[in-house]
């Protein structure tokens, strides 16, 4: 089956995302960059938009599939500018982002208990504050969920 240009670009976001998400373990677990409860709010956004990208783009789904796909990526991606916004903005200027959306979220869904290596929040969002590359990691958050959801625009304005 041949694949069309638009599968191509949610597969692309797709890896895109799941890169990131790799990258974080990476740095959690290797290098004891330990997240707080928005850094992995963002994280559970990544594996989101992952998974619908992915399956979207799996050639079975029709057009309307791959729209709905990247609909609801572009939704998960402004979802995620969000998120890391607030990060950068507001909580890690906070001295603790206890109660805060993500906490609740995160903690509420058992995520962190049933996954605590991949959604466990070991930090607060001030001493989650680290930057490589002298960007902050919330920015590039924001600059990887900014790339995904022009991807799935993208593919919305695409004529097929």
């Amino acid at each position: 089956m041949k694949t069309n240009r638009s599968d191509r670009i949610l597969r692309t976001t797709s890896l895109l995302c799941l890169a990131a998400v790799g990258f974080a373990l990476i740095s959690q677990h290797m290098f004891n960059m330990r997240p707080c409860a928005w850094c992995v709010l963002q994280r559970l956004i990544l594996l989101a938009i992952a998974a619908v990208c992915g399956l979207a783009s799996t050639g079975w789904g029709s057009a309307l599939i791959r729209r709905l796909g990247a609909a609801l990526g572009a939704v998960l991606g402004v979802c995620g500018i969000i998120a890391a916004w607030y990060q950068y903005s507001v909580a890690s200027n906070a001295f603790s982002c206890a109660q805060t959306f993500a906490d609740q979220f995160i903690a509420g869904s058992g995520l962190d208990a049933a996954l605590p290596w991949l959604f466990g929040i070991y930090a607060s969002c001030s001493d989650a504050r680290v930057s490589l590359l002298g960007i902050e990691y919330a920015l590039w958050g924001l600059m990887l969920f900014a790339v995904c959801t022009a991807l799935c625009l993208w593919v919305l304005a695409r004529k097929e």
